[in-house]
This record gives C-alpha cells, structure tokens and sequence, in this order.
C-alpha cells in the first residue's frame, strides 16, 4: 500500500483521546487511528450523497420506468 505522510493539527484534547485509544490498544498507532476515522469520514459522506441523489429520484417516474421494463421484459421471455 502507498502510503504519504501529512503533518496536522489536532486540540490537546482531542489529541489525548486519541493516545488512550492507542494505549487501550483500540488502534496500533495515532497514523492507524486517524487512518480509519478519515476512512469512515468518506464513506458516511459518499453514502449521504448517494441518499441525496436518490431523494432527488421522483417514485412515481421510477416506478413507471421499472414497469416498462418488466412489460418489455415478459415479452421476450419464451414460453415453457
């Protein structure tokens, strides 16, 4: 995995909870501990834009679209 360093800046406090999580051995490291929340960060944001889109979606239109397809669909099915 490629990896690059970053120099940032944390609050005394934020920065001390983040050390009992490394001496409690919740995470090896301050780098794995602040790795895996920046990750999560991301993935909650991209799953709140993906709702976002998705409430943007009009049901009634969706609906429709999707009977289109089954109709289109069942007529090609062969007959068994």
């Amino acid at each position: 995995m490629n990896v690059a360093k970053v120099a940032i800046s944390l609050d005394q406090r934020l920065l001390q909870k983040l050390d009992s999580l490394v001496a409690n051995r919740i995470f090896r490291s301050r780098s794995e501990a602040i790795q895996t929340a920046v990750k999560e960060k991301i993935i909650r944001l991209e799953h709140s834009r993906l709702a976002q889109e998705c409430a943007k979606l009009d049901p009634v239109q969706e609906q429709q679209l999707a009977d289109e397809g089954l109709l289109n669909e069942l007529s090609e099915w062969p007959e068994y």
